[in-house]
């Protein structure tokens, strides 16, 4: 009988592995305590890992933050589009990405870094390339495939998106804090309805 031995992981995987438990526990510390109350120390223990291969993967502390809120950004890109991509009306389709945002940052931890502590550690235009990179023109593209429908071409897109971003993220900090969505929805909802009123 041939003996079954388990494959040998390529070095590939062994460093894609400490890369994900570094960002894993550099996660639920940076959620738990906050960036600076954090050492580097903490998460080269939580993860398991040598200090060595923190620096390996990352050049220091505020690089594997960025790491961090880069997945937290990508994952609740996600969650909007997979909420939003299948509805053929574009209120509707702005209203359920509100709702996929809302809901993907009542996640423990997720508004702490995204909202207070990204801005902080990465400054506003670090925070912004996460945006670029993440898909944030995706509400630019729902506010102007509505704007297309509602045949409101005067609309300056770009100042609503900026304010409607500033708005959410507002709104998701007081969600995560213990309140509702639902009237910011229907706030929202209100609102474009007033800015793309139905064709006849």
């Amino acid at each position: 009988m041939q003996d079954q031995k388990t494959p040998r992981r390529s070095n590939r995987d062994r460093s894609e592995d400490t890369r994900a438990r570094l960002i894993s526990a550099a996660r639920k510390l940076f959620s738990e305590k906050g960036y600076g109350d954090t050492g580097t120390p903490e998460i080269v223990k939580e993860a398991e890992v040598t200090r060595g291969a923190l620096y390996h993967h990352f050049t220091d502390k505020s690089e594997l933050f960025r790491a961090v809120a880069l997945q937290e950004s990508r994952d609740v890109a996600q969650a909007i589009n997979q909420n939003s991509v299948h509805e053929s009306e574009p209120v509707r389709a702005l209203v359920s990405g509100a709702q996929a945002y809302f809901t993907a940052m009542t996640k423990p931890g997720r508004a702490r870094i995204l909202l207070l502590e990204g801005p902080a550690v990465l400054g506003p235009d670090g925070m912004a390339e996460i945006d670029r990179e993440t898909g944030s023109a995706s509400l630019y593209k729902g506010l102007e495939w509505a704007a297309r429908s509602a045949n409101r071409p005067d609309l300056p897109l770009g100042e609503l998106t900026t304010l409607l971003s500033a708005g959410f993220d507002r709104a998701a900090l007081e969600i995560a804090m213990g309140g509702e969505s639902t009237g910011y929805i229907r706030a929202f909802e209100s609102l474009l309805q007033s800015l793309f009123p139905a064709q006849k």
